[in-house]
């Protein structure tokens, strides 16, 4: 292991966040996201976390000054592995010094974050998972406007990965095509170019310009600047933080809701296929298997919620206060974001949907086992490896009444001759499900009962409500049902489960691998 190599690279990481942290600077100022006076308070932890981000870059970039040029894989994945843990602790420091109020105590005492919570909030916006432990963010004394700019900017800048940004920004030579193929989420890693540095910049370029859309249709619609922004980093990184406790519900708007459904759609599709689009080549687009499974399935997610789901429950037309085509359009609407928002793990909210009956409930709870596209920045287990985990099954289930058929598992028409991709998704698909079931059991476990009270009333569905917890932790997506709801976070846990919440997160995020090599000790050792 070349430790001189990574720790200079990582001392460049560490630059990049501080610069990140310098636009949030200007938050500050009065008038800008609604506050009145200058916030010294996020002003001063800003100020010092750039400072200490300078300091850390400087030192191990010193270590790592006699380094050698060749980063070979093992290199790879231990600069994308450290520089996301390196980012969350990095990123946790504004919150912890400036003593943002995530809930009140039990005396309506203001409780400010500790460390705990800190390195959750920041992981959950690194790794675009949009989960929080904030309660009454719209109070400026509570979570300080500059702040809540910073912790939408943790979307942006983890939105298409760090490491895509760091390689797109500064460039490694050929030690990019090796950062990118372990950074990039899917079981592709290819890139649409042989030269990686060009393929993170013209990823960056559709990121960024989407981004800018959508935050100028979001004016248009009704938001301030500060607002749009905030938004549209959580829309287009899949993300989910919002500026209103209430999410994108509080501002009660179709025009803002339809818009933000297509963008979600953009952000879970690969980047490769917009960016053929933009070629002027859009029957690549609707000619590719998985984005075509994935539309399908957004589509059919929605009839299935309105046929069973939100239509026939009572509390939706609470009190019969919508006409007919009022209830068609809002059964539309609210299940289409909801199967959107899940499906692309964004997780912004418009709707309770702990008041729908059980079957919407289970079908968005399979939707977090979805994810978007793979090359997307959508979070999950991804649509492509569904797809190949189906032809998978079918090839072996085929392949015990006819072992002696030799059958290629066949993608667009095309066949996949790589020998190690059933071994890799089946791989995948047990992992996740040995973490799942094991975080579920530890969370059971290491949680007491108290912690399962909604608004002052103890529910019974601990069990659920852990399975719920860990799946939106562990795919990304933010909300979940029950205790973790779409109008509840995560306060309530204890320390210990916000920090297996956030090592579940990086796991998501990386994809297992890049963060479970990082415990095993031979991965250290020397060639």
């Amino acid at each position: 292991m070349n430790l001189k190599l990574v720790s200079r690279l990582l001392g460049m990481i560490s630059w990049l966040i501080g610069l990140t942290m310098a636009f949030s600077l200007p938050a500050a100022w009065p008038g800008v996201g609604g506050q009145e006076a200058f916030e010294v308070r996020g002003f001063g932890a800003l100020v010092t976390s750039i400072v200490v981000c300078l300091l850390v870059g400087i030192m191990v970039r010193y270590l790592g000054r006699k380094a050698s040029e060749t980063l070979f894989r093992k290199e790879a994945m231990a600069i994308v592995g450290l520089s996301w843990v390196l980012a969350t602790i990095l990123g946790a420091m504004p919150y912890y010094l400036a003593e943002v109020k995530f809930r009140a105590d039990s005396t309506g005492t203001p409780t400010p974050m500790g460390v705990a919570e800190s390195l959750f909030e920041s992981q959950s916006g690194f790794s675009t998972t949009g989960a929080t432990v904030l309660t009454n963010i719209e109070n400026e004394a509570w979570v300080p406007r500059c702040l809540l700019f910073w912790r939408s900017s943790t979307h942006f800048l983890g939105g298409l990965g760090i490491i895509v940004l760091f390689v797109a920004v500064l460039g490694q030579g050929s030690a990019g095509k090796a950062l990118m193929r372990a950074e990039m989420p899917g079981p592709s890693k290819e890139g649409s170019h042989e030269r990686m540095q060009h393929t993170a910049l013209i990823f960056a370029a559709i990121y960024c310009g989407l981004n800018l859309a959508l935050a100028i249709i979001l004016r248009l619609e009704g938001m301030n600047w500060f607002e749009a922004i905030c938004h549209a980093f959580g829309t287009m990184a899949t993300g989910g933080f919002s500026t209103l406790d209430s999410s994108l519900g509080g501002f009660q708007s179709k025009a803002i809701e339809y818009t933000v459904i297509v963008f979600m759609i953009l952000a879970g599709t690969n980047f490769t296929l917009m960016y053929l689009t933009l070629l002027g080549k859009p029957m690549q687009l609707l000619k590719d298997t998985e984005w075509r499974v994935y539309v399908g399935i957004i589509l059919a997610s929605t009839a299935l919620i309105m046929a069973f789901g939100i239509w026939v429950s009572n509390d939706f037309n609470a009190g019969g206060l919508l006409t007919q085509s009022e209830h068609y359009e809002t059964a539309f609407r609210d299940g289409l974001f909801q199967a959107v928002a899940l499906i692309t793990t964004t997780g912004f909210g418009t709707a309770d949907f702990d008041r729908w009956n059980h079957f919407s409930r289970a079908l968005l709870i399979v939707l977090m086992f979805v994810g978007g596209c793979a090359g997307s920045t959508g979070g999950g287990m991804k649509v492509i490896r569904h797809i190949l985990f189906v032809k998978i099954l079918r090839r072996e289930v085929e392949h015990s009444f006819h072992p002696t058929v030799v059958r290629h598992i066949r993608l667009g028409g095309e066949p996949i001759v790589d020998p190690d991709l059933a071994r890799n998704i089946l791989l995948y698909f047990g992992l996740v499900s040995l973490i799942f079931t094991l975080s579920t059991q530890l969370l059971v476990g290491i949680e007491p009962d108290s912690t399962w009270v909604i608004s002052g009333q103890p529910v019974s569905n601990k069990l659920i409500d852990s399975a719920s917890a860990v799946a939106s932790t562990l795919n990304n997506i933010g909300p979940g049902v029950g205790i973790v709801g779409s109008t509840q976070n995560y306060a309530a846990f204890t320390a210990p489960s916000k920090l297996l919440f956030t090592f579940l997160m990086m796991l998501g995020r990386l994809e297992l691998f890049a963060v479970l090599v990082l415990l095993i000790p031979s991965f250290w050792r020397e060639r």
